[in-house]
This record gives structure tokens, sequence and C-alpha cells, in this order.
């Protein structure tokens, strides 16, 4: 319970309150830390009597040379969940020292109790994060998944929506203050299951048993992302699978996957339903996005003017006029223009298949 670690850490932050010589030693009598570098190894009898008595013990000038390797001071147990755990020692003229010895104790004790709960908050993550993920790749559940998902008190037979939350990357891994608030901010429903994924990841598998309108997501989504923004400057975006079986559940998790796609670029929560060509496009390689490009827009990567027009086109639905008021030209310099794309590309923008490719060509560029 009392590592060398944390027992540093505990001197570290009791010697910005009082500059004596502190000690923290454990259960057996042996110093693990002390601002006296040369303590540190050595064995303290007086540690070790209040340990067993698990009371505060005085050591005047005088008694030194009764106990072997202390000094005159004060030594307080150091208590958890009713247990001593360990002993802090001041050294000093008792008289001067002993009024901040309750005070020192306290505070140990509470970083104590942070440390183990951060502990737990750390395993449990670990714990939770490899049980998701190897569920989300497991079709039929093994005993050892079950147990563990008994163990977590998660339930593998409800159907369940996968919603994927990704972070736009940050220079510094978040700390563990923040992601203990995120997850938690979170969970409403018992039966959703969220956990974090790497640095930069939250997966929530949310319970779609009884039926659960995409709205309802939708509006829990964006009030978890508005509470991170404002609370700890975290931009995130969100891709929603559909409704799975227990059985197609990694269904549900690659649909969130291919939603999580268009939305790291429009920045937004994208529904895996919603989606209609990109059902298509999302399936396909980078390198043949890439091929593509070469096949049909080619030639205009090196025409600003052309591409430029190419793209308001399709942002103004293919209205001539619209375009040519947006991009500020004369209409009849517009059709000059779509004339001077199908000589480059050999594709009529007049032509609905035709410009559907060209379409399709600047949408893998913006990719």
């Amino acid at each position: 319970m009392l590592q060398p670690e944390l027992a540093e850490k505990i001197v570290r932050e009791v010697q910005k309150l009082i500059t004596e010589e502190i000690i923290v030693v454990n259960t057996e009598g042996m110093i693990m830390a002390s601002t006296n570098r040369s303590r540190i190894g050595t064995f303290h009898e007086g540690a070790l009597v209040t340990s067993q008595q698990k009371k505060k013990l005085i050591i005047t000038e005088n008694e030194t040379s009764q106990l072997k390797g202390v000094k005159s001071g004060i030594n307080l147990p150091i208590f958890f969940q009713q247990e001593v755990i360990g002993v802090i020692g001041i050294t000093g003229d008792p008289e001067t020292v002993t009024p901040f010895g309750e005070i020192i104790r306290k505070m140990t004790e509470l970083l104590i109790s942070e440390n183990y709960y951060d502990e737990q908050f750390d395993y449990h993550s670990r714990a939770m994060e490899t049980f998701v993920l190897e569920w989300l790749q497991a079709k039929e559940p093994s005993a050892l998944l079950l147990e563990r998902a008994r163990t977590l008190t998660i339930n593998l037979d409800l159907s369940r929506i996968a919603v994927i939350i990704e972070f736009e990357q940050k220079e510094h891994p978040l700390s563990r203050d923040v992601w203990s608030s995120t997850l938690n901010s979170f969970s409403q429903n018992k039966n959703d299951v969220v956990t974090r994924s790497g640095n930069e990841r939250i997966i929530v598998l949310i319970d779609c048993s009884d039926s659960v309108q995409p709205t309802s997501i939708k509006h829990r989504l964006k009030h978890f992302l508005q509470f991170i923004k404002n609370s700890f400057g975290i931009t995130a975006y969100a891709g929603v699978g559909q409704c799975a079986a227990p059985t197609n559940l990694h269904h549900s998790y690659a649909q969130a996957e291919r939603a999580l796609k268009l939305a790291r670029r429009s920045r937004e929560i994208v529904f895996d339903q919603e989606l209609i060509l990109e059902m298509v496009t999302g399936e396909l390689t980078s390198e043949i996005k890439t091929e593509y490009i070469q096949r049909s827009i080619a030639p205009l990567l090196t025409e600003k003017d052309l591409l430029e027009t190419l793209v308001e086109l399709f942002k103004q639905n293919h209205s001539l006029k619209n375009t040519a008021q947006s991009l500020h030209i004369h209409i009849n310099t517009l059709h000059y223009r779509l004339k001077k794309i199908e000589e480059l590309t050999h594709l009529n923008p007049n032509s609905i298949h035709d410009l559907f490719c060209l379409y399709l060509g600047v949408q893998f560029l913006d990719e």
C-alpha cells in the first residue's frame, strides 16, 4: 500500500508546510523516504513502536539513546481503512513540532486515500478498455469474457448502439482527473458502457433494447461535447452506429467507424443510418481514391481557378447563376471555365454521369 514513490510524494508535500526534517517509515520500521537522504533505508525503532502500538510517540532528546536510529521529535501512525500502514516522523523539539503533528498526519492520510482511488480508477479504466475491445472483436463471447462481464457488471445480452467519440489531438495527454470527469459525465443509463480507448477516444455502447431515438442520442452527444468543450477546452466529434443485436455488436462498431470518418471532416456528430453515398465511398482505400483523382480531376490540380469553379458549382447545386454570382464572374466566363474543365478532364459538367465523376473526385480530394 505504502510504496516508496508515494512515500517520496508525501515528503515533498509535507516539506512545503514545515522546514523540519521529515521521515516516512513502513510498518517494519524501515525509513522509505526522508528530507535527509542519508537516512533512507535505515532502521527507526521509534517508528516500529508507533506502528505496533498504533498511537503517537514523542521522543525527547534524553530518550534518543534508548531507541535505535531515532532523533528527538514526534512519530505518528498513518491510518488507512482503520489499519496502520506506516509512520510519519517530524524531527525537532517535541514542543515545537507537536502542534503540526495532527495536521501533517491528516494531510498524509488524505494523500494516501487520493493515491488509492487514483490507482483504483486506473485499474478499472484499463480493465474496462481491454474488456470492451475484446468484446467488440468477439462474435461469440467466451466463458472468460462472460466471467469478466459479470465482474464488471455488464449485461452482454442487450442490443446496443456503438458510438465513437474522438478528440482533436492534444499536445499533452489528458490528465486522470479530466478522464474521470469526462467519463462520468456521459453515464446516464446503468446499462450503457462507457470507456476510454487510447488517449483520444471514448467508446460508448448504448442500450437500445427498449428502442432509443436518434434524436435522444444526438441530444446527449451534443450536451456532452459542449460540456467537455466548456470545461476542458476539448473539441470532439462522434460517429454513431446502428442498433445491433448482441452477436452483431461489431457491425455497429464498424458503422460508427465509418460515420466517424465523415465526422472527422465535418467536426460534427454523424449517424451511420444517415449515410448514403458514403456507405460506398467509405469502404474505398486511400490508394483507390488517389488513383481515382488521377483519372478524373488531376489536370485541374494545377489550375486553381478551374478547381475553385468546380468546387463552387457543387456548393451551389449546379446553379450556374448562383455559381457565377458567388465567384464574382460573368456567366460567360463561367461557361468558358466549364468548357475548359471538359477539355482537360474529358468529363462534361453538363452530363449527369460525368458530373458525378467530377463530384467524387472533388470529394476524395477534400479527404
